[in-house]
């Protein structure tokens, strides 16, 4: 059975087609470049099958529980604290136990040296918890990633998304090498007024409610906005309402209408018109499509 309506607690970012067409050209990103990325916890009847493969490299890290990989005839057991690379245009299907049902991170990532980043094998390999083994660090950067990408489709916010997966992929690959701290970062205005937006997603905000927020003149924080995110404030939050509808057609059932007025807007077909620009297709089409 494949789930349909996503699981409790799940986390998923699915780039958007004109963003990756963006990373295709940008000279820091096109070389790797996360897809698609999310978290499953007790993934129970997680099932995925692709018969022709997928055009990015999977990198599939479990936590907890037990699942499977199949690879032509080879079968793979992933359990707790281990990971698989499924590499580009491989026929495969994977799932998770019934018994002990997996958690699991994973990455669809692309790119001019996406495969030079992870060697590929055929079975799953371990990362032995230990004082100095720094999980919960290498899950505070898949964090830093996620968390970033849920704050929209900025430049700067997709390189370093994107920068920081080179470093989470080095944290499987150079496994006694991972030992550099990361140090956190503080938010500046034009962060925190990007947590404003995604707080107050279901509000009709406009842009004077957004500049008197910072309390800044709208020319100003237009300015400001743009130098920082390389967007307009308004196109940055319909980004976000999009991104929000997204994880709404991905874990919830829903209807368009009652999406539409999650995010703010009375008119499910203009909803679905501004869906479909940002994303290259109808809503119906994006909750239609397989994810993770």
């Amino acid at each position: 059975m494949i789930k349909s309506d996503g699981f409790q607690d799940e986390r998923t970012v699915i780039i958007p087609e004109l963003i990756i067409d963006e990373i295709q050209e940008d000279p820091i990103s096109r070389s790797l470049y996360i897809t698609d990325i999310g978290f499953y916890p007790k993934a129970k009847d997680h099932l995925r099958k692709r018969p022709e493969g997928c055009k990015q490299h999977i990198l599939m890290y479990c936590t907890d529980g037990e699942g499977w990989i199949l690879i032509g005839n080879t079968r793979i057991i992933v359990k707790a604290n281990q990971y698989f690379i499924i590499p580009p245009n491989i026929p495969h299907s994977y799932g998770s136990s019934r018994k002990d049902p997996w958690s699991i991170y994973w990455i669809h990532f692309s790119g001019e040296n996406a495969s030079h980043y992870l060697e590929t094998t055929t079975e799953a390999q371990s990362i032995t918890p230990s004082d100095i083994s720094r999980i919960d660090e290498r899950l505070e950067l898949f964090e830093e990633i996620i968390q970033n990408l849920e704050m929209g489709y900025s430049k700067e916010n997709i390189s370093y998304a994107n920068i920081c997966l080179s470093h989470f992929l080095a944290s499987f690959r150079y496994l006694s090498q991972f030992r550099q701290v990361r140090k956190p970062h503080e938010k500046d205005l034009i962060e925190r007024s990007i947590h404003y937006m995604r707080k107050h997603i279901e509000e009709k905000l406009t842009l004077e409610d957004l500049a008197e927020q910072s309390k800044l003149s709208i020319a100003h924080y237009s300015m400001l906005f743009k130098q920082k995110t390389g967007r307009s404030p308004l196109n940055y939050l319909i980004q976000l309402k999009i991104q929000s509808a997204c994880r709404l057609l991905d874990h919830t059932h829903l209807n368009i209408k009652e999406i539409a007025i999650r995010i703010g807007y009375d008119d499910p077909y203009y909803f679905s018109r501004i869906f479909k620009k940002v994303m290259n297709l109808s809503p119906k089409d994006y909750r239609n499509n397989l994810k993770g």
